[in-house]
């Protein structure tokens, strides 16, 4: 019988795990960021030559960043030689939608939103691009934000009937994002704020404002029976279905006021779908224009403003004045940089003449995210002492501010 010989199998050896990258050195990543933000040449001094992505997103930045006024006051292309590079980096978009559409998927490719709104927005200030934002594959290529639609809504005069609808697409996504953003909030501040408007010391049981009710009722507090009698109700009466209060928007189209202008008109149809507001929307420059009946539509009003132009804040005033018939339940907020190109002192008067009426006057240098702008502090510091603060307000904070009015109560004013 033959032995049978039992063998071992070696089992297989378990594989050394990957190495990992090796972690980015920090003094290098430096290095290449500040490349990146000095853009090469002899004042450079980082030593590092673009390669891969980053020379993509180099060639991005070189192509609006690198470009200098010449003798003769127009823009030459800037040849730079990085240190040790051997190779010229030249600048420049090119006046020709087909190259300027190359670089906007460009840095749609290799920065956020954000910037690429940034970036679109000092092309157009630096490289003089407004007219080629005319050309449909050019709008169909941009980023649509706030400050594209103050450039289109400034070319509308020029715009040629084959860009139109490719223009409103643009101003339609902006205006829609802003609604969608803004509407919910305000509809439920300002319905919030008109029912509390509506006092009435016998509520329905439903309609209670039981922490109130208990605070104003603690001095009948029954310890031993672990209870307060409420003696005194206090509550909220049914919003009435009729209009209730009436709110005027009166908005300076000058060119400095275009992003104001935008938020504006979305602001302007979100309160007009509210019943118990009945709201105006009135636009000026030199001239007045009432775009009321375009209140359904942002986009309608939008394109009904003619941005640029002087400025008549009394005129506009006047206008909104004669259309008050209940001032005690009017609120006016003109939105202008107060720089009056009408009659000195007709403003302040005006505004006078509105708050001993009991009118409700708001005045906010800019209805945008840009912080405060240049304006009048003359005017301003005149309507200071009438007991009307002038002052830069975001849309998110705007919705807070109409509140107040509406209420009476004082402005929350962002301090700064």
């Amino acid at each position: 019988m033959t032995p049978t010989t039992r063998t071992t199998s070696t089992p297989p050896a378990t594989p050394a795990p990957p190495t990992p990258p090796a972690a980015p050195d920090p003094a290098d990543e430096r290095l290449r960021r500040w490349r990146l933000v000095l853009g090469g040449g002899d004042a450079d001094g980082t030593g590092r030559t673009p390669t891969g992505t980053d020379a993509a997103v180099d060639g991005a930045l070189a192509a609006l960043y690198d470009r200098h006024p010449d003798d003769h006051g127009h823009d030459r292309d800037h040849t730079s030689t990085g240190p040790g590079t051997g190779r010229s980096r030249t600048a420049g978009l090119g006046a020709s939608a087909p190259s300027v559409v190359r670089w906007l998927g460009d840095i749609r490719t290799y920065f956020p939103a954000p910037v690429v709104q940034v970036m679109q927005r000092d092309a157009i200030d630096r490289l003089g691009l407004a007219t080629l934002l005319l050309e449909p594959e050019m709008l169909a290529a941009v980023e649509p934000d706030v400050h594209l639609v103050g450039t289109l809504l400034s070319l509308r005069e020029a715009m040629p009937e084959t860009t139109r609808e490719t223009a409103r697409a643009v101003v339609r996504k902006v205006a829609d994002d802003l609604t969608e953003r803004l509407a919910a909030r305000t509809r439920a501040t300002l319905t919030g704020a008109l029912d509390r408007s509506a006092r009435t010391s016998r509520p329905r049981h439903r309609d209670v404002d039981w922490n109130r009710t208990i605070r104003a009722n603690l001095k009948n507090h029954l310890p031993e029976h672990r209870t307060v009698v409420p003696e005194r109700l206090v509550g909220h009466a049914r919003a009435a279905r009729g209009v209730r209060k009436e709110v005027v928007l009166c908005v300076d189209q000058s060119g400095s006021m275009a992003a104001s202008v935008v938020h504006a008109a979305v602001f302007a149809a979100v309160l007009a779908s509210l019943r118990t507001l009945a709201t105006r929307l009135v636009v000026f420059d030199t001239s007045v224009v009432d775009l009321t009946d375009r209140l359904d539509d942002p986009v309608d009003v939008l394109f009904g403003t003619r941005l640029g132009g002087g400025t008549d804040i009394d005129r506009a005033l006047a206008h909104c004045q004669a259309g008050i018939t209940r001032p005690a339940d009017t609120v006016v907020v003109l939105v202008s940089d107060l720089y009056e190109g009408g009659i000195r002192g007709g403003l302040t008067k005006r505004v006078a003449a509105m708050k001993a009426a009991g009118t409700q006057f708001v005045a906010l240098l800019a209805l945008s995210d840009e912080g405060t702008p240049a304006y009048d502090r003359d005017r301003a510091a005149e309507l200071a002492a009438l007991g009307v603060p002038a002052f830069a307000c975001t849309p998110d904070l705007f919705p807070e501010i109409m509140a107040a009015a509406l209420e009476k109560r004082p402005l929350p004013i962002p301090v700064g």
